[in-house]
C-alpha cells in the first residue's frame, strides 16, 4: 500500500497594493501563476491598510507582501520563492 505524503499548508499570504503599482502586479500574477491564494489589500481605499503597512514595513513603499508573518518588501522573487518554496 502506498503511502500518501501530507501536502504541506501554505502559509497566508497578504499583498500590500496600489492599483497603479506595476511591481504590485506582476506580484500577483507570480502568484497566480504559481496557484499561491493570496488576499490583495488596496491601501489606496483603505487608510486603515495604509497605517498598517507602514507599521509591519517601517515605509510606504507597495508592495509589501506578508508571507506567514514574514515581510518582503518590494517584488523580491527570490525572497518570495524561498518563503513559499517555490523552486524555479
Amino acid at each position: 500500500m502506498a503511502q500518501t505524503i501530507p501536502e504541506k499548508k501554505q502559509p497566508t499570504v497578504l499583498i500590500f497594493t496600489t492599483p497603479t503599482c506595476s511591481y504590485c502586479n506582476m506580484a500577483k500574477r507570480y502568484f497566480r501563476e504559481h496557484s499561491i491564494r493570496f488576499r490583495d489589500i488596496d491601501i489606496s481605499r483603505d487608510p486603515a491598510a495604509a497605517r498598517d503597512v507602514v507599521r509591519r514595513s517601517g515605509q510606504m513603499g507597495v508592495p509589501v507582501i506578508d508571507i506567514g508573518g514574514k515581510i518582503v518588501v518590494g517584488f523580491d522573487k527570490a525572497k518570495i520563492n524561498q518563503l513559499l518554496g517555490i523552486k524555479n
